[in-house]
This record gives C-alpha cells, sequence and structure tokens, in this order.
C-alpha cells in the first residue's frame, strides 16, 4: 500500500499535466468541478493541518531568524516578481490579477515534500509553510490590494474572510484532530498526501475546464510568465538564503518553498472574486512548480551526492 501511494505521489506531475489535457480536450468532463473548488482546497488545507504538531510550532520558535528569512521572501520576492512580469508582459487585469495572486499566496503543501526529496531542511520548510499560510487572510488580500487594486476591484476584507474559511479554518481544525486523536491520525497518514494529490489535481483540471476556451488564445503567454515567475523566486530565494549565510540544506529549503506557491488557492480566489481566465496563471502554476521543483530536487540530490564522494576520497 505504501509504495502505491508513494507511486501516486510521485506522479503528480503527470496527473496533473492529464487532467489539464482533459479539461482542454472535453471541458464538460471537468467544469462540475468549479461550484465544489472552495471546498476541495479547504480539504487539502484540512489534510495538511493534520500533519502539524504542537512541536512544529515550537520549531518555529526555536529557530525564528531562518523561519523569518524564508516568510519575509516568500512574501516579499514572489508579489515583485510577479508585478514586475504583469508591467514587462502589459497583460491585460483579467490576466494581470491572477499573476498577483499567485505571487501573494503562502507556500505550497507540496513544498514539504520537494524539500524532502532535495534534501533540504524538512522542519524548515514545513515551518515556512505553517507560517505562510497562517499569516495568509491578512497578507495576501492585503499584498493584493497593494499590487493589483489600480486594475481590478478588490474586496480586501471579503478575501480575507474566504481565505480564513478556505485555508486557516481547515488547517486549525486539522491540527486540533492531529493533537487529540493522534493515533488515528497515524495509521490514516500515509493516505493523506494521496488524498491531497487527488483533490489539488481535480481542481486543477476542473480550473482548466472553466477557462479552456481562454486558456488556448493565452497558453503560451500564460506557460513562458508562470515559468519566468517560478523560476525567479527559485534561484532569488537560494540567492537571499546565501546572503544571509544560511548553509546548504536550508538555502535548498528556503529556495523551493519561496518559488512554489499554493496556487489551488490562487485559483480558487481568482474563481471566487474575478474570472475563469483569472484563474489560469494559477491552473499553469499548479502544473508547473510540480514538473519544475521535482528537477531541482533531482539536482540538488545529485550535486549533494557528488560533494559527498568528493569528500570521502579527500578524507582517504
Amino acid at each position: 500500500m505504501e509504495k502505491i501511494c508513494k507511486t501516486i505521489v510521485d506522479s503528480m506531475a503527470f496527473l496533473v499535466i492529464g487532467v489539464a489535457v482533459l479539461g482542454i480536450a472535453y471541458p464538460p468532463a471537468l467544469t462540475w468541478v468549479g461550484p465544489y473548488i472552495p471546498f476541495m482546497l479547504g480539504l487539502v488545507m484540512f489534510g495538511m493541518g493534520m500533519t502539524l504538531s504542537v512541536d512544529d510550532f515550537k520549531g518555529v520558535l526555536q529557530h525564528p531568524l531562518e523561519v523569518g528569512i524564508g516568510v519575509f521572501a516568500q512574501f516579499l520576492l514572489m508579489p515583485l516578481i510577479a508585478w514586475g512580469l504583469v508591467k514587462a508582459f502589459g497583460l491585460p487585469p483579467e490576466l494581470a490579477i491572477g499573476v498577483v495572486l499567485v505571487g501573494t499566496c503562502p507556500g505550497g503543501t507540496a513544498s514539504n515534500v520537494i524539500a524532502y526529496l532535495a534534501r533540504g531542511d524538512v522542519a524548515l520548510s514545513v515551518s515556512m509553510t505553517m507560517v505562510t499560510t497562517l499569516l495568509a487572510p491578512l497578507v495576501t488580500p492585503a499584498l493584493t490590494y497593494f499590487l493589483a487594486g489600480a486594475w481590478i476591484e478588490i474586496s480586501m476584507y471579503a478575501m480575507m474572510v474566504s481565505i480564513a474559511q478556505m485555508v486557516l479554518a481547515p488547517v486549525l481544525l486539522g491540527l486540533l484532530v492531529h493533537h487529540y486523536f493522534g493515533s488515528i491520525v497515524e495509521k490514516v497518514s500515509p493516505l493523506l498526501p494521496v488524498f491531497s494529490v487527488a483533490m489539488i489535481v481535480t481542481l486543477v483540471g476542473g480550473v482548466v475546464a472553466l477557462s479552456a476556451g481562454k486558456l488556448l488564445e493565452v497558453g503560451a503567454l500564460m506557460a513562458a510568465v508562470v515559468v519566468l515567475h517560478n523560476g525567479c523566486g527559485l534561484a532569488l530565494g537560494y540567492a537571499l538564503a546565501r546572503t544571509f549565510k544560511l548553509d546548504s540544506r536550508k538555502s535548498r529549503t528556503v529556495s523551493i518553498e519561496v518559488g512554489m506557491q499554493n496556487s489551488g488557492m490562487a485559483a480558487s480566489l481568482a474563481l471566487l472574486y474575478f474570472s475563469p481566465a483569472a484563474a489560469i496563471p494559477g491552473a499553469i502554476f499548479s502544473v508547473w512548480h510540480n514538473i519544475s521543483g521535482s528537477l531541482l530536487a533531482n539536482f540538488f540530490a545529485r550535486r549533494e551526492d557528488k560533494e559527498e564522494k568528493a569528500e570521502r576520497v579527500l578524507s582517504l
């Protein structure tokens, strides 16, 4: 069972690509997902909350500087990169708001898995994801309003309430379930990543299906923007961490955490407050950041293997 679960989780990028192709080729197969997207995101966040414990909060208190650098990078670099790309490409408002939403969202849940595969500091990754997620109800609407308020009308208060309902409340509920029913959670924990993958894949398919017509028109442009956004986040996140003299493992973690956004949340907010077209950047980001994250993790792991081999040779 564990091998099957691991295979499904490892194949997430391919599953997302497959469902995205289905959403474009035959939208009616997935348009039904639309009304349930916020609920599905809530289930993903509930699953994330069930993986957390009180000890994770202790980790934040034990390493406040490292977590603070990561959170600062997350909510500074990605929003500014998004705003710069919107300006550079001259995107229309409905697409611009989608790109900004991706940039202002917290770290994605997949970042913890990618940090593990990259041999990064998983505890730091979990702490960063947790802190940025808890801050999201305040920070994401504020940054979105500040960066995109001139292009499109934004209800900051309504967005705060929605994020609290879709993200914060499920995470806290999951944390409480873990705390009071830990033995039960431990039994089902191998299935939680598979459940999250199923929800995320279905969510992406629904977003793609709802915006299939527009996606065919702007897909290449948005793909270029998303690749640049993600790539700049990964590179600058790593550079900033090294500037603050974090070691290689922690720098990899910050890179991954900054570059991988909760794009499902961005797509959900876009559908709730704007239009299906505004959800396109989030949908494409969901596909791409899993691919780029896996490739980067492989690169980091291989590089560490070479460094360890070189050290063993020198010690002989």
